[in-house]
């Protein structure tokens, strides 16, 4: 037994040099392996998962940005499985990480154009919302979608409020892309502009949502209510995805034009111009 212990904590110490020398996905191995071979009641066990799950957590984000999709699939379902893991031995903050990581899946999975299996997934955020188990900050939306266009990011969120009885009681909005510039880095710079999926203020058989593009600090930009993209209550979000994507190549002919320009002193004007409705 002694020999044993010396053992794995050797090869924690190993791990754990990796760690301090950035190389993160040798020492998730490590961690992985002793979290595997180490009995749960020897003292190193919640070292070696609680490691395991951050290092886990990082490698999936890196990918996640990278549109490194399938590893960060991977890299996910290791993390859950250690959250998991983990929940009866940490406390609840540790046990906070397991939906945020649910919402990581899902958005792998979009990334992969698997939308069938980010439905499930999907489901199981639903399901969490119903029995009031979510913590803040995806309690009422979540992060489900993410990728690169050109030089933008591009972020999809979806609200869990359904669509109400009274179409004209309330302004809704189940889904917003969010379109950002970057820096050098890849990172988000200044969100340009957002497209919004609006619940139809009216009775059509045809559609219950409709897309809207909304300006932020893009100029030169037309921006408006696009009704050849619309959609019924059970979002197809396959088409929601390509239809975003041709909204971004400016394949766009809004009922409602609004033109945000800047003056000499940087001021902003919007210009807002009317078509005809489609009812």
């Amino acid at each position: 037994m002694g020999f044993g212990q010396n053992d794995y904590l050797s090869e924690y110490q190993k791990a754990e040099k990796l760690l301090q020398t950035n190389e993160i996905d040798s020492a998730f191995v490590k961690f992985k392996e002793l979290e595997k071979s180490l009995p749960k009641n020897d003292t190193l066990y919640e070292y070696a998962l609680w490691y395991k799950v951050g290092t886990a957590t990082h490698l999936q984000e890196i990918n996640r940005y990278q549109e490194n999709f399938d590893k960060s699939l991977q890299y996910a379902n290791e993390a859950l499985d250690g959250i998991e893991k983990g929940i009866e031995i940490f406390d609840e903050e540790f046990a906070k990480r397991k939906y945020f990581m649910i919402k990581n899946l899902i958005v792998s999975y979009y990334g992969l154009g698997n939308f069938e299996e980010g439905k499930k997934w999907k489901e199981k955020m639903y399901g969490a919302k119903e029995n009031d188990m979510l913590p803040e900050g995806i309690d009422e939306f979540f992060n489900y979608d993410f990728f690169k266009f050109e030089d933008k990011n591009i972020w999809g969120y979806e609200w869990y409020a359904e669509l109400p009885k009274d179409r004209f009681s309330t302004s809704f909005t189940k889904v917003v892309y969010y379109v950002y510039s970057t820096n050098p880095d890849g990172s988000d710079k200044d969100q340009l502009y957002r497209l919004h999926v609006l619940m139809f203020h009216g009775n059509n058989e045809n559609f219950d949502y409709v897309m809207d593009k909304r300006l932020e600090t893009a100029t030169g930009e037309v921006s408006g209510t696009l009704y050849s993209y619309t959609y019924k209550e059970d979002i197809d979000f396959e088409k929601l995805k390509k239809d975003v994507k041709e909204v971004l190549k400016g394949n766009l002919q809004p009922d409602t034009k609004r033109t945000m320009t800047k003056d000499k002193d940087g001021k902003v004007k919007v210009d807002v111009k009317m078509k005809n409705k489609k009812q």
